[in-house]
């Protein structure tokens, strides 16, 4: 597929989360309402759970993620996706950060929300 907007290369939705000062109340909502099944990742400190689009939720303590909720775009290459955010004026409030499965970059957009761009590790 040929892209014809330059730009960041967003191949999908990869991640949800949200905080909440209900965090029991909520993942056992996701986990036996839902059916949502729970994983674990080293170094994310939520309750977290994956959907069958390989796409993950997470709930975190209220303030547990600076804000109310952040949303994942899933990127080929998050050093690429990071240097074209700087190119077009969009400022990081941290550098690239990793866990078991994943490299990410949170950003703030326009809207003043919260968003990350988020890499798989290389056989995930």
């Amino acid at each position: 597929m040929v892209r014809e907007n330059a730009g960041v290369e967003i191949l999908g939705l990869i991640f949800a989360g949200s905080s909440t000062d209900r965090r029991p109340e909520m993942a056992a909502f996701l986990e036996n309402v839902l059916g949502l099944p729970r994983t674990a990742v080293d170094g994310i400190e939520a309750d977290l759970f994956d959907l069958p689009d390989g796409s993950r939720f997470a709930v975190a303590s209220a303030g547990g993620m600076g804000t109310e909720r952040t949303i994942g775009f899933l990127v080929p290459d998050v050093d690429a996706a990071l240097a074209e955010l700087h190119q077009a004026g969009v400022e990081t409030d941290d550098g690239i950060s990793e866990n078991a499965g994943y490299r990410y970059v949170h950003f703030r957009a326009p809207d003043g929300g919260l968003y990350e761009l988020v890499e798989r590790h290389a056989g995930r």
